[in-house]
């Protein structure tokens, strides 16, 4: 690392990376947090939190305070900025509603940076925003598994990506949200400034690494394509409890129904049992862990809520047609078992 600075440095007139906040209305904390404090860490020596290596703004159309989806409110913000002041422009997205003036305003203002050549980022649902304004047809964008259902009714020529952190289309940079906000930070961290900055902000908000664009998301999700109301309820609730697994009647219970009501609408939507359900969600999970984690096939057996590794494999090989050792050894073929892994267990029953 470098020596420390002298108090009295002055601040530099051209730091190598300047970044433009536009704070949406109910924006999401975490992943503006995330994206800011590893600007913030990379941006000086220590914790100190000077601007001398990276410089950022936070903006409103008006300059009023911004109010998270928590409720926090941010009040250092100013009004839209001539965009050509920034290197990036990074659109925190919040809780998803009907554009109204302060949108209008936040999507004329995008506009304006496209027209000069400013790259956008959109996080979390910024990328609607991107998306609204018109600067994303026939792109790709990355979006979190939970709003991939929202973008793919609401926007038709967009191809919505939920199977990655954060993906780099050139002047266009789109994010999942959450944690990967900081990743992607890191990213154009490393990208202006060095590896050893991207490493320094991830290693002081404990990281244990960075994790690249193409890291899968955490884990699979189906309910979003799922008619009945009452088994998307019930999807949620195993989602929950992958590692500990529900019986039918605790499910029934927790959703507030029967156990035959829950296992007739379980056959009518899916086509089968929710105890069937439970358990090939379990492997589908098992499949993503293998393939986008180190884990061994042990830990990945109890992670999916197997009482041992023998009875995980048997299981893992009849939904699969491999064992997972096997699978791990060829790559590729465990790619093509995890073609569209959010919706292809539902879509093969409802279709």
């Amino acid at each position: 690392m470098a020596p420390a600075l002298s108090p009295d440095v002055v601040l530099p007139t051209a730091p190598a990376l300047s970044v433009g906040f536009v704070l949406l209305p109910q924006f999401t904390l975490m992943p503006f947090a995330a994206f800011v404090d590893c600007l913030r860490l990379a941006a000086d020596d220590g914790d100190r939190s000077r601007q001398l290596r990276c410089r950022w703004r936070f903006m409103t159309h008006d300059g009023s305070d911004a109010i998270s989806s928590c409720g926090a409110v941010m009040t250092a913000c100013e009004p839209f900025a001539d965009p050509s002041e920034f290197d990036y422009l990074v659109v925190i997205g919040g809780v998803l509603h009907e554009p109204g003036d302060a949108d209008q305003a936040a999507i004329d203002y995008l506009r304006r940076a496209a027209d000069q050549g400013i790259p956008l980022v959109g996080v979390c649902t910024g990328v609607f925003s991107l998306i609204q304004a018109g600067l994303m047809r026939h792109r790709r964008c990355c979006v979190s598994w939970y709003h991939h259902g929202d973008l793919a009714s609401r926007f038709s020529d967009i191809e919505p990506v939920a199977d990655r952190l954060y993906l780099d289309d050139g002047d266009r940079l789109t994010c999942a949200g959450g944690a990967a906000a900081a990743d992607l930070a890191a990213y154009l961290v490393e990208r202006h400034l060095g590896r050893a900055w991207a490493r320094k902000s991830l290693a002081i908000m404990l990281f244990d690494e960075h994790r690249g664009g193409e890291r899968g998301q955490p884990q699979p999700v189906v309910f979003d394509r799922v008619s009945d109301r009452l088994v998307r309820k019930a999807i949620r609730v195993l989602e929950q409890q992958l590692g500990d697994p529900l019986s039918v009647d605790a499910l029934a219970e927790r959703v507030g129904t029967s156990r035959r009501g829950l296992e007739r609408r379980f056959r009518a939507t899916l086509g089968v049992g929710p105890q069937k359900f439970q358990r090939d969600l379990r492997l589908r999970y098992g499949l993503w862990l293998l393939h986008y984690t180190e884990r061994s096939i042990t830990e990945i057996g109890e992670a999916c809520g197997f009482a041992d590794t023998a009875h995980f494999s048997r299981h893992f090989r009849t939904a699969f047609g491999a064992a997972p050792s096997e699978l791990r050894r060829h790559p590729d073929t465990l790619h093509e078992r995890l073609v569209d892994p959010f919706f292809l267990y539902v879509e093969a029953r409802q279709n």
